[in-house]
């Protein structure tokens, strides 16, 4: 199509091969069988295949850990790029690795451990409640979280931001009391328990030629942490992969993912003493051989129109020269 000559065209100028090139890595969560408007961030299997189509078109797609290697080393192809998933949830494995497949590229899945097997993760014991509760009011006074109309499923949706937003930089512990009395307040059955990968998806990601990569035990807020909390959730998540998988876990990527908010500069420091290569972040951006391999930049345009997917991905690359 003449539209990706132009493109690439574009991209060999703002991502040239060698010592000045810029690695783009695009960070996932989900990849769901249908639109859900309580996670309207997140791209369907239509979607991610369409983008995967247009990426693949226009980029070199690595995968991440040759591509952190050949940015230092100044080897990078023109247009690189790399896809990065985080948490582990199960529609990874079941949706997002057969697209990938049938697209022969290839992607580094993040797993945070402790949730495998049946675990969920306190953001979606949140969604999850609020998506189930049959009030058409929830009221939150006596955990300090106020009042929330549920009306409509628009409003289950800001319900659902608003919470998380008031208690997303709370303890790890603290976090977990209120998701759980959340959802005694919200609902009175069972809330789904298959929203994460087992370790035999683990595995077969590995054995489909992705990267699996650590993401801590518990996905806490680093930076909310002393040194030996740090160092122990990514050790306990690095030595659960190893041990389920049997190779080396080289790859990192920090719970949230913020520079200076979600985790500190120090702590980059503890994931290279442990033993990774590298780390991302979710701050935005494209990473350059004069960057830190320990604060790798992430982005993924959100617009819901395909259409955009290269041309925003094109303006991030010339961002992130301009902020050199």
């Amino acid at each position: 199509m003449l539209i990706n000559s132009f493109y690439k065209f574009i991209a060999n100028r703002l991502s040239p091969a060698g010592a000045n090139a810029r690695l783009t890595i695009l960070i996932y969560h989900r990849v769901l069988l249908e639109q859900d408007l309580l996670f309207h961030h997140e791209v369907t299997c239509a979607s991610f295949n369409e983008q995967m189509l247009r990426l693949k078109a226009v980029f070199n797609v690595l995968s991440l850990f040759d591509a952190v290697e050949r940015l230092k080393a100044g080897t990078l192809p023109a247009r690189a790029a790399c896809i990065t998933f985080d948490d582990g949830y199960a529609d990874n494995a079941t949706n997002a690795a057969l697209i990938l497949q049938r697209h022969g590229l290839t992607a580094t899945f993040f797993i945070a451990t402790d949730y495998l097997n049946g675990g969920r993760m306190f953001n979606d014991t949140v969604i999850e409640s609020i998506r189930r509760c049959p009030l058409a009011r929830l009221d939150l006074t006596c955990l300090g979280l106020g009042k929330h109309d549920l009306s409509t499923p628009a409003k289950k949706v800001g319900a659902a931001s608003q919470i998380l937003s008031q208690i997303k930089y709370f303890s790890f512990e603290a976090r977990e009391e209120i998701s759980a009395n959340i959802a005694k307040l919200a609902v009175s059955g069972k809330l789904p328990d298959n929203l994460m990968m087992t370790t035999d998806q683990l595995k077969g990601l590995r054995e489909a030629g992705m990267e699996i990569g650590g993401h801590t035990a518990r996905h806490p807020i680093l930076a909310k942490l002393g040194v030996d909390e740090v160092k122990q959730e990514i050790l306990a998540g690095k030595q659960f992969l190893e041990d389920a998988l049997g190779v080396p876990i080289r790859l990192f990527a920090y719970p949230n993912g913020k520079p200076g908010i979600d985790f500190l500069p120090e702590q980059a420091n503890i994931v290279r003493e442990v033993g990774f290569a590298a780390a991302v972040t979710t701050q935005s951006g494209a990473a350059s051989q004069a960057g830190d391999p320990y604060q790798l930049p992430r982005f993924t345009p959100w617009r819901p129109n395909v259409a955009y997917f290269i041309p925003e991905l094109l303006i991030n690359l010339r961002n992130s020269r301009r902020a050199i």
